[in-house]
Parts: structure tokens; C-alpha cells; sequence
């Protein structure tokens, strides 16, 4: 499977690279990742990273690196996931806190969700958000996903926010 490279007005949506490995690890065991998983460890962190990696291989979706065009270093990603826990496919973001409040989560999630859509065939995804974690409530919410509450979740404080491509709605 050749994992793509997706272009939007500022950004680029690239294949993890493993030099990406050490700013994700510091990322995900950071506070700034508390409504993911709490407690992570380096270790942790390189299962999820290879995760990520491999659902491109057995999915034909995964994660894609997010990187402001023209810049070599990555702000974080962007996935489409079907985690063993997960009832569905699940769109998440993360960006390095420097880079939240631009607009650039929102961006990369709307490009990633047209992928799954338009070349995957998928034709709906969840965001699995925890409740207390406004700031991805809000970058959902501003690409038009809607509240599920009838969505069964993995988690019990986590909403579930649901993305339809546009023949479906």
C-alpha cells in the first residue's frame, strides 16, 4: 500500500518517517495528550506509533504526519484508526501545543476525512472525544461533525462525534 501525501492550502499530510518517532513520543506522554490516555510511557508511545504505521497496511487508512508547507518538521498528525477497542473508524488530531488556535487541526482533519471518503470508501467516521477536552469538541464541530449519543463509545467520558461524506447526508 502506498501511503499518500495530501496537500491543502498550508499544509502537507505526509508518511510517518521514523525520525518523527522522538516529537510524537514527547508529544503523547506529555500533558497536552491527557484526554487520550493517561500515563503513557516512551514505550507506549512506540506501539502507537507503529500502529499508526501498520493500519496503512492492514486497513488501507492510518495515520499521516502533519507539516506547515514548505517546513521540514512535522506539528504532529492526523489518523484514521480502527483500534481493536474502537466500535468504528476513528478520525483524531493532535497538533504541538505551539501550533493550536490556527486552524491548522481543523484543516488537516477535513483533508484526511475527504481521503477516507473519496479514495478509501468509507462513508462515515467518529471522532471519539473526551468530554472535558474542548478544544477537539471545537475542531470537530467546526468541520460540521455532529454529536452521536446513541454511538456506542469505547470510553465512558469519551463523545462520539460523527463525520459523513457529503452523499450520505
Amino acid at each position: 500500500m502506498k501511503i499518500p501525501t495530501l496537500h491543502t492550502k498550508r499544509i502537507t499530510l505526509r508518511p510517518p518517517r521514523l525520525d518523527d518517532f522522538e516529537a510524537y513520543a514527547s508529544m503523547v506522554t506529555s500533558p497536552r495528550a491527557q484526554f487520550m490516555e493517561e500515563g503513557l510511557s516512551r514505550k507506549d508511545a512506540w506501539g502507537w506509533f507503529c500502529s499508526d504505521a501498520a493500519h496503512w497496511h492492514f486497513f488501507g487508512f492510518g495515520a499521516l504526519m502533519i507539516e506547515e508547507t514548505g517546513e521540514e518538521t512535522s506539528v504532529e498528525q492526523v489518523a484514521v484508526i480502527k483500534d481493536i477497542d474502537f466500535p468504528e473508524e476513528d478520525l483524531g488530531w493532535l497538533l504541538h501545543e505551539t501550533y493550536g488556535g490556527h486552524g491548522l487541526a481543523t484543516e488537516a482533519a477535513v483533508a484526511r476525512r475527504t481521503f477516507a471518503f473519496d479514495q478509501v470508501g468509507l462513508n462515515t467516521l467518529v471522532s471519539y472525544i473526551d468530554h472535558m477536552n474542548t478544544a477537539s469538541i471545537a475542531v470537530a464541530e467546526r468541520h460540521d461533525a455532529v454529536r452521536d449519543s446513541h454511538a456506542p463509545s469505547p470510553e465512558p467520558q469519551a463523545l462520539v462525534y460523527r463525520h459523513q461524506a457529503a452523499e450520505a447526508l
